[in-house]
Protein backbone atom coordinates (compact mmCIF):
# COMPACT_ATOMS: atom_id res chain seq x y z
CA UNK A 1 0.00 0.00 0.00
CA UNK A 2 3.07 2.25 0.01
CA UNK A 3 2.24 3.42 -3.48
CA UNK A 4 -1.48 3.96 -2.83
CA UNK A 5 -2.51 6.78 -5.15
CA UNK A 6 -3.54 9.67 -2.90
CA UNK A 7 -4.66 11.61 -5.93
CA UNK A 8 -5.46 15.28 -5.91
CA UNK A 9 -9.06 16.28 -6.47
CA UNK A 10 -8.89 18.97 -9.11
CA UNK A 11 -12.67 19.41 -9.05
CA UNK A 12 -12.76 20.35 -5.37
CA UNK A 13 -9.54 22.36 -5.62
CA UNK A 14 -11.04 24.40 -8.42
CA UNK A 15 -14.18 25.09 -6.37
CA UNK A 16 -12.02 26.19 -3.42
CA UNK A 17 -10.14 28.57 -5.71
CA UNK A 18 -13.41 29.96 -7.05
CA UNK A 19 -14.66 30.59 -3.52
CA UNK A 20 -11.42 32.39 -2.63
CA UNK A 21 -11.78 34.53 -5.76
CA UNK A 22 -15.44 35.27 -4.95
CA UNK A 23 -14.41 36.55 -1.53
CA UNK A 24 -11.47 38.53 -2.89
CA UNK A 25 -13.48 40.16 -5.68
CA UNK A 26 -16.42 41.23 -3.52
CA UNK A 27 -17.40 42.64 -0.15
CA UNK A 28 -18.20 40.09 2.55
CA UNK A 29 -20.64 41.87 4.86
CA UNK A 30 -22.41 39.04 6.69
CA UNK A 31 -21.58 39.97 10.31
CA UNK A 32 -20.81 36.39 11.35
CA UNK A 33 -18.14 35.99 8.66
CA UNK A 34 -14.51 37.08 8.61
CA UNK A 35 -11.19 36.27 6.96
CA UNK A 36 -8.66 34.07 8.74
CA UNK A 37 -4.91 34.60 8.59
CA UNK A 38 -2.57 32.33 6.66
CA UNK A 39 -1.03 31.30 9.99
CA UNK A 40 -4.39 29.87 11.07
CA UNK A 41 -4.93 28.18 7.70
CA UNK A 42 -1.47 26.59 7.89
CA UNK A 43 -2.17 24.67 11.09
CA UNK A 44 -5.68 23.76 9.96
CA UNK A 45 -4.05 21.86 7.11
CA UNK A 46 -1.41 20.19 9.30
CA UNK A 47 -0.93 16.60 10.50
CA UNK A 48 -2.57 17.59 13.77
CA UNK A 49 -5.80 16.62 12.01
CA UNK A 50 -4.71 12.94 12.07
CA UNK A 51 -4.52 12.56 15.85
CA UNK A 52 -7.22 11.28 18.18
CA UNK A 53 -7.07 12.67 21.72
CA UNK A 54 -10.26 12.02 23.68
CA UNK A 55 -10.08 13.54 27.12
CA UNK A 56 -8.05 16.51 28.35
CA UNK A 57 -4.30 17.27 28.50
CA UNK A 58 -2.64 14.86 30.88
CA UNK A 59 -5.71 12.61 30.98
CA UNK A 60 -6.23 11.27 27.47
CA UNK A 61 -7.69 7.90 26.51
CA UNK A 62 -5.13 7.54 23.67
CA UNK A 63 -1.34 7.41 23.55
CA UNK A 64 0.88 9.69 21.52
CA UNK A 65 -0.75 12.89 22.74
CA UNK A 66 2.29 14.68 24.12
CA UNK A 67 2.29 17.33 21.39
CA UNK A 68 -1.46 17.85 21.07
CA UNK A 69 -1.55 18.15 24.86
CA UNK A 70 0.85 21.07 24.64
CA UNK A 71 -1.16 22.68 21.83
CA UNK A 72 -4.34 22.54 23.90
CA UNK A 73 -2.61 23.80 27.05
CA UNK A 74 -1.34 26.81 25.12
CA UNK A 75 -4.79 27.51 23.68
CA UNK A 76 -6.39 27.29 27.15
CA UNK A 77 -3.80 29.60 28.73
CA UNK A 78 -4.23 32.18 25.98
CA UNK A 79 -8.02 32.11 26.22
CA UNK A 80 -7.86 32.63 29.98
CA UNK A 81 -5.47 35.54 29.54
CA UNK A 82 -7.44 37.20 26.75
CA UNK A 83 -10.76 37.17 28.58
CA UNK A 84 -9.57 37.24 32.19
CA UNK A 85 -11.21 34.02 33.40
CA UNK A 86 -10.23 31.12 35.65
CA UNK A 87 -11.26 28.41 33.22
CA UNK A 88 -11.47 27.92 29.47
CA UNK A 89 -12.56 24.94 27.40
CA UNK A 90 -11.42 25.08 23.76
CA UNK A 91 -12.77 21.76 22.49
CA UNK A 92 -16.32 22.63 21.40
CA UNK A 93 -16.72 22.00 17.70
CA UNK A 94 -18.64 25.25 17.09
CA UNK A 95 -21.07 27.68 18.68
CA UNK A 96 -24.20 25.55 18.62
CA UNK A 97 -22.47 22.51 20.19
CA UNK A 98 -20.94 24.85 22.78
CA UNK A 99 -24.35 26.20 23.77
CA UNK A 100 -25.66 22.65 23.86
CA UNK A 101 -22.84 21.82 26.28
CA UNK A 102 -23.91 24.66 28.58
CA UNK A 103 -27.47 23.31 28.64
CA UNK A 104 -26.20 19.77 29.25
CA UNK A 105 -23.92 21.00 32.03
CA UNK A 106 -26.38 23.13 33.99
CA UNK A 107 -29.89 21.83 33.25
CA UNK A 108 -32.03 18.74 33.28
CA UNK A 109 -34.35 17.89 30.36
CA UNK A 110 -37.57 19.86 30.77
CA UNK A 111 -36.00 22.74 32.70
CA UNK A 112 -37.15 26.20 31.63
CA UNK A 113 -34.92 28.41 29.49
CA UNK A 114 -35.54 32.10 28.77
CA UNK A 115 -33.93 33.50 25.61
CA UNK A 116 -34.54 36.02 22.84
CA UNK A 117 -36.61 34.67 19.94
CA UNK A 118 -34.76 34.07 16.68
CA UNK A 119 -37.05 36.44 14.77
CA UNK A 120 -36.07 39.32 17.09
CA UNK A 121 -32.32 38.81 17.02
CA UNK A 122 -31.66 35.69 19.08
CA UNK A 123 -30.02 32.45 17.94
CA UNK A 124 -31.74 29.15 17.28
CA UNK A 125 -29.91 27.63 20.28
CA UNK A 126 -31.52 30.23 22.56
CA UNK A 127 -34.77 28.30 22.62
CA UNK A 128 -36.17 28.06 19.10
CA UNK A 129 -38.93 25.46 19.24
CA UNK A 130 -37.55 23.29 16.41
CA UNK A 131 -34.03 23.35 17.90
CA UNK A 132 -32.75 21.03 20.65
CA UNK A 133 -32.98 24.01 23.01
CA UNK A 134 -36.71 24.27 22.40
CA UNK A 135 -37.53 20.57 22.26
CA UNK A 136 -35.50 19.08 25.11
CA UNK A 137 -36.13 22.07 27.35
CA UNK A 138 -39.15 24.22 28.21
CA UNK A 139 -38.36 27.25 26.10
CA UNK A 140 -39.88 30.64 26.91
CA UNK A 141 -38.92 33.40 24.47
CA UNK A 142 -38.82 37.14 24.98
CA UNK A 143 -39.02 39.73 22.20
CA UNK A 144 -37.73 43.22 21.57
CA UNK A 145 -40.03 46.21 21.49
CA UNK A 146 -41.27 47.51 18.13
CA UNK A 147 -38.20 49.69 17.74
CA UNK A 148 -35.95 46.66 18.16
CA UNK A 149 -34.66 47.37 21.68
CA UNK A 150 -34.62 44.79 24.45
CA UNK A 151 -37.17 45.65 27.13
CA UNK A 152 -35.43 44.50 30.31
CA UNK A 153 -38.56 45.10 32.39
CA UNK A 154 -40.43 42.68 30.16
CA UNK A 155 -37.61 40.15 30.49
CA UNK A 156 -37.82 40.50 34.28
CA UNK A 157 -41.59 40.07 34.19
CA UNK A 158 -41.30 36.87 32.16
CA UNK A 159 -38.56 35.56 34.43
CA UNK A 160 -40.72 36.09 37.52
CA UNK A 161 -43.61 34.31 35.84
CA UNK A 162 -41.76 31.32 34.39
CA UNK A 163 -38.82 30.90 36.84
CA UNK A 164 -36.26 29.80 34.24
CA UNK A 165 -33.26 27.73 35.27
CA UNK A 166 -31.20 29.47 32.58
CA UNK A 167 -31.40 32.96 31.04
CA UNK A 168 -29.58 33.56 27.77
CA UNK A 169 -28.18 36.97 26.83
CA UNK A 170 -26.09 37.84 23.77
CA UNK A 171 -27.55 37.82 20.29
CA UNK A 172 -26.97 37.37 16.54
CA UNK A 173 -28.88 40.32 15.11
CA UNK A 174 -29.04 42.90 17.90
CA UNK A 175 -27.14 46.11 17.13
CA UNK A 176 -27.10 47.64 20.60
CA UNK A 177 -25.10 47.25 23.82
CA UNK A 178 -26.27 44.42 26.05
CA UNK A 179 -26.81 45.37 29.69
CA UNK A 180 -25.24 42.35 31.37
CA UNK A 181 -25.79 43.73 34.87
CA UNK A 182 -29.55 44.02 34.35
CA UNK A 183 -29.66 40.42 33.13
CA UNK A 184 -27.60 39.39 36.18
CA UNK A 185 -30.04 41.10 38.51
CA UNK A 186 -32.97 39.36 36.83
CA UNK A 187 -31.21 35.99 37.03
CA UNK A 188 -30.38 36.47 40.70
CA UNK A 189 -33.94 37.44 41.53
CA UNK A 190 -35.33 34.17 40.16
CA UNK A 191 -32.37 31.92 40.99
CA UNK A 192 -31.27 31.35 37.40
CA UNK A 193 -27.96 30.69 35.73
CA UNK A 194 -26.92 33.36 33.19
CA UNK A 195 -25.30 32.45 29.86
CA UNK A 196 -23.67 35.24 27.85
CA UNK A 197 -23.36 34.25 24.20
CA UNK A 198 -20.83 36.78 22.88
CA UNK A 199 -20.15 34.99 19.60
CA UNK A 200 -20.87 38.15 17.62
CA UNK A 201 -19.31 40.75 19.88
CA UNK A 202 -16.26 38.95 21.30
CA UNK A 203 -13.80 41.10 19.31
CA UNK A 204 -15.51 44.22 20.63
CA UNK A 205 -15.37 42.82 24.16
CA UNK A 206 -11.62 42.30 23.75
CA UNK A 207 -11.13 45.84 22.40
CA UNK A 208 -13.35 47.40 25.06
CA UNK A 209 -15.94 48.63 22.57
CA UNK A 210 -18.61 46.49 24.26
CA UNK A 211 -18.84 45.75 28.00
CA UNK A 212 -17.57 42.33 29.01
CA UNK A 213 -19.89 39.86 30.73
CA UNK A 214 -16.94 38.16 32.47
CA UNK A 215 -17.52 38.23 36.22
CA UNK A 216 -21.23 38.87 35.65
CA UNK A 217 -22.49 35.88 33.65
CA UNK A 218 -22.02 32.36 34.97
CA UNK A 219 -20.84 31.09 31.59
CA UNK A 220 -19.50 33.04 28.62
CA UNK A 221 -19.54 31.37 25.22
CA UNK A 222 -17.95 32.68 22.07
CA UNK A 223 -17.38 31.26 18.65
CA UNK A 224 -13.84 31.69 17.36
CA UNK A 225 -14.52 32.36 13.68
CA UNK A 226 -16.44 35.65 13.70
CA UNK A 227 -14.83 38.81 15.04
CA UNK A 228 -11.92 36.84 16.51
CA UNK A 229 -10.85 35.75 12.99
CA UNK A 230 -10.02 32.16 13.90
CA UNK A 231 -11.12 28.75 12.66
CA UNK A 232 -14.59 27.30 13.18
CA UNK A 233 -14.83 26.51 16.88
CA UNK A 234 -15.92 27.89 20.23
CA UNK A 235 -14.71 28.85 23.69
CA UNK A 236 -16.48 28.11 26.97
CA UNK A 237 -15.33 30.51 29.68
CA UNK A 238 -16.12 30.55 33.39
CA UNK A 239 -14.85 31.20 36.89
CA UNK A 240 -15.04 28.78 39.80
CA UNK A 241 -13.29 25.81 41.35
CA UNK A 242 -10.52 24.14 39.32
CA UNK A 243 -11.95 21.54 36.96
CA UNK A 244 -11.92 17.89 37.95
CA UNK A 245 -13.42 16.34 34.80
CA UNK A 246 -13.17 12.76 36.03
CA UNK A 247 -15.32 13.54 39.06
CA UNK A 248 -19.10 13.98 39.08
CA UNK A 249 -20.08 17.16 40.95
CA UNK A 250 -23.23 19.01 41.97
CA UNK A 251 -24.70 21.59 39.59
CA UNK A 252 -23.58 24.69 41.47
CA UNK A 253 -21.94 27.89 40.26
CA UNK A 254 -18.67 26.99 41.96
CA UNK A 255 -18.50 23.74 40.00
CA UNK A 256 -19.21 25.20 36.56
CA UNK A 257 -15.67 24.56 35.19
CA UNK A 258 -16.01 20.85 35.93
CA UNK A 259 -19.59 20.76 34.70
CA UNK A 260 -18.59 22.32 31.37
CA UNK A 261 -15.65 19.99 30.86
CA UNK A 262 -17.75 16.93 31.64
CA UNK A 263 -20.48 18.16 29.32
CA UNK A 264 -18.04 18.32 26.41
CA UNK A 265 -16.57 14.89 27.12
CA UNK A 266 -17.94 12.37 28.00
CA UNK A 267 -21.27 14.22 27.71
CA UNK A 268 -21.52 15.29 24.08
CA UNK A 269 -18.29 14.90 22.15
CA UNK A 270 -15.54 12.41 21.47
CA UNK A 271 -12.12 13.38 20.23
CA UNK A 272 -11.39 17.08 19.84
CA UNK A 273 -10.27 18.41 16.47
CA UNK A 274 -6.63 19.09 17.22
CA UNK A 275 -5.96 21.05 14.02
CA UNK A 276 -8.89 23.26 15.04
CA UNK A 277 -7.47 23.67 18.56
CA UNK A 278 -4.15 24.70 17.03
CA UNK A 279 -5.91 27.25 14.82
CA UNK A 280 -7.68 28.64 17.89
CA UNK A 281 -4.34 28.90 19.69
CA UNK A 282 -2.84 30.86 16.78
CA UNK A 283 -5.90 33.12 16.65
CA UNK A 284 -5.68 33.78 20.39
CA UNK A 285 -2.02 34.78 20.10
CA UNK A 286 -3.02 37.27 17.41
CA UNK A 287 -5.91 38.57 19.54
CA UNK A 288 -3.55 39.16 22.46
CA UNK A 289 -1.51 41.66 20.43
CA UNK A 290 -2.15 45.41 20.88
CA UNK A 291 -3.04 45.68 17.20
CA UNK A 292 -6.12 43.54 17.74
CA UNK A 293 -7.67 46.16 20.01
CA UNK A 294 -7.14 48.69 17.24
CA UNK A 295 -8.91 46.29 14.90
CA UNK A 296 -11.89 46.08 17.26
CA UNK A 297 -12.03 49.87 17.55
CA UNK A 298 -12.02 50.17 13.77
CA UNK A 299 -14.79 47.57 13.36
CA UNK A 300 -17.01 49.65 15.63
CA UNK A 301 -16.08 52.96 13.96
CA UNK A 302 -16.72 51.50 10.52
CA UNK A 303 -20.14 50.22 11.56
CA UNK A 304 -21.07 53.61 12.98
CA UNK A 305 -20.10 55.43 9.79
CA UNK A 306 -21.78 52.87 7.55
CA UNK A 307 -25.02 53.09 9.54
CA UNK A 308 -25.00 56.89 9.42
CA UNK A 309 -24.41 56.86 5.67
CA UNK A 310 -27.25 54.41 5.07
CA UNK A 311 -29.61 56.48 7.20
CA UNK A 312 -28.65 59.57 5.22
CA UNK A 313 -29.60 57.71 2.04
CA UNK A 314 -33.08 56.90 3.30
CA UNK A 315 -32.56 53.40 4.64
CA UNK A 316 -34.43 52.50 7.82
CA UNK A 317 -32.32 50.69 10.44
CA UNK A 318 -33.73 48.62 13.28
CA UNK A 319 -33.16 50.62 16.52
CA UNK A 320 -32.15 53.56 14.34
CA UNK A 321 -28.46 52.66 14.18
CA UNK A 322 -25.82 50.52 15.85
CA UNK A 323 -23.47 50.35 18.83
CA UNK A 324 -21.72 47.23 17.58
CA UNK A 325 -20.38 45.70 14.38
CA UNK A 326 -23.72 45.02 12.70
CA UNK A 327 -26.95 46.59 11.62
CA UNK A 328 -30.34 45.26 10.52
CA UNK A 329 -31.92 47.19 7.65
CA UNK A 330 -35.68 47.27 7.08
CA UNK A 331 -35.92 47.03 3.29
CA UNK A 332 -39.54 48.15 3.32
CA UNK A 333 -38.00 51.62 3.30
CA UNK A 334 -36.75 50.87 -0.22
CA UNK A 335 -39.70 48.84 -1.49
CA UNK A 336 -37.87 45.50 -1.51
CA UNK A 337 -38.06 42.32 0.52
CA UNK A 338 -34.98 41.07 2.31
CA UNK A 339 -34.55 38.26 -0.18
CA UNK A 340 -34.78 40.63 -3.13
CA UNK A 341 -32.21 42.95 -1.57
CA UNK A 342 -29.88 40.06 -0.75
CA UNK A 343 -30.07 38.82 -4.34
CA UNK A 344 -29.46 42.23 -5.92
CA UNK A 345 -26.52 42.97 -3.63
CA UNK A 346 -25.03 39.54 -4.29
CA UNK A 347 -25.12 40.13 -8.05
CA UNK A 348 -23.26 43.39 -7.39
CA UNK A 349 -20.62 41.58 -5.32
CA UNK A 350 -21.89 42.60 -1.89
CA UNK A 351 -22.69 39.63 0.33
CA UNK A 352 -25.31 40.15 3.07
CA UNK A 353 -28.02 37.91 4.48
CA UNK A 354 -31.78 38.33 4.53
CA UNK A 355 -33.07 38.73 8.07
CA UNK A 356 -36.30 39.25 9.97
CA UNK A 357 -37.09 42.57 11.61
CA UNK A 358 -39.05 42.92 14.88
CA UNK A 359 -42.70 41.98 14.38
CA UNK A 360 -41.96 41.15 10.77
CA UNK A 361 -45.18 40.62 8.76
CA UNK A 362 -43.28 38.57 6.18
CA UNK A 363 -42.12 34.94 6.23
CA UNK A 364 -38.63 34.25 7.67
CA UNK A 365 -37.81 32.65 4.30
CA UNK A 366 -38.52 36.00 2.61
CA UNK A 367 -38.31 38.52 5.44
CA UNK A 368 -38.37 42.30 5.41
CA UNK A 369 -34.78 42.94 6.37
CA UNK A 370 -31.12 42.32 5.68
CA UNK A 371 -28.26 42.00 8.15
CA UNK A 372 -24.82 43.39 7.41
CA UNK A 373 -21.66 44.27 9.28
CA UNK A 374 -18.05 45.41 9.12
CA UNK A 375 -15.68 42.75 10.60
CA UNK A 376 -14.49 41.23 7.31
CA UNK A 377 -14.20 44.60 5.58
CA UNK A 378 -12.09 45.90 8.47
CA UNK A 379 -9.83 42.85 8.33
CA UNK A 380 -9.01 43.83 4.74
CA UNK A 381 -7.94 47.29 5.87
CA UNK A 382 -11.01 49.31 4.98
CA UNK A 383 -11.84 52.33 7.14
CA UNK A 384 -14.33 55.20 7.35
CA UNK A 385 -13.88 56.58 3.85
CA UNK A 386 -14.41 53.14 2.34
CA UNK A 387 -17.61 52.75 4.36
CA UNK A 388 -18.99 55.88 2.72
CA UNK A 389 -18.27 54.43 -0.72
CA UNK A 390 -19.79 51.08 0.22
CA UNK A 391 -22.97 52.76 1.45
CA UNK A 392 -23.22 54.47 -1.93
CA UNK A 393 -22.81 51.14 -3.72
CA UNK A 394 -25.46 49.49 -1.52
CA UNK A 395 -27.85 52.31 -2.36
CA UNK A 396 -27.05 52.03 -6.07
CA UNK A 397 -27.56 48.26 -6.10
CA UNK A 398 -30.90 48.58 -4.34
CA UNK A 399 -32.06 51.28 -6.75
CA UNK A 400 -31.23 49.01 -9.71
CA UNK A 401 -32.35 45.74 -8.15
CA UNK A 402 -34.18 44.70 -11.34
CA UNK A 403 -31.36 45.65 -13.71
CA UNK A 404 -28.95 42.68 -13.88
CA UNK A 405 -26.65 44.39 -16.37
CA UNK A 406 -26.25 47.43 -14.12
CA UNK A 407 -25.58 45.20 -11.10
CA UNK A 408 -22.92 43.21 -12.95
CA UNK A 409 -21.20 46.39 -14.06
CA UNK A 410 -21.30 47.54 -10.44
CA UNK A 411 -19.65 44.25 -9.45
CA UNK A 412 -16.81 44.99 -11.89
CA UNK A 413 -16.33 48.37 -10.24
CA UNK A 414 -16.28 46.78 -6.79
CA UNK A 415 -13.82 44.10 -7.93
CA UNK A 416 -11.45 46.82 -9.14
CA UNK A 417 -11.82 48.56 -5.77
CA UNK A 418 -11.00 45.39 -3.79
CA UNK A 419 -7.58 45.03 -5.47
CA UNK A 420 -6.32 47.63 -3.00
CA UNK A 421 -7.63 45.54 -0.07
CA UNK A 422 -6.43 41.95 -0.56
CA UNK A 423 -7.44 39.07 1.67
CA UNK A 424 -5.00 38.38 4.56
CA UNK A 425 -1.59 37.07 3.38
Amino acid sequence: MKDFPFIKDEEIQELAKKEAKRQADGLEMIPSENHTSQAVLDVLGSRLTDKYSEGYPGGRYYGGCEFVDEVERIAIARAKELFGVDHANVQAYSGSPANQAVYFALLEPGDTVLGLHLFYGGHMTHGLKVNFSGTLYNSVQYQTDKSGFIDYEEVAKMAREHKPKLIVGGYTAYPRIVDWQKLREIADEVGSFLLADISHISALVVSGDHPSPVGIADVVMSTTHKGLRGPRGALLLANGNPSTPLKKVEKTKENIPTLLDRAIIPGLQGGPHNHQTAGIAVMLKQALQPEFKEYGHQVAKNAKVLSEELLARGFELVTGGTDTHLMVVDMNSKGLSGREAESALSTAGITVNKNTIPFDPRSPFDPSGIRLGTPALTTRGMAEEEMKQIAAWIDEAVQHADDEKHLKNLHKEITKFTKDFPLPN
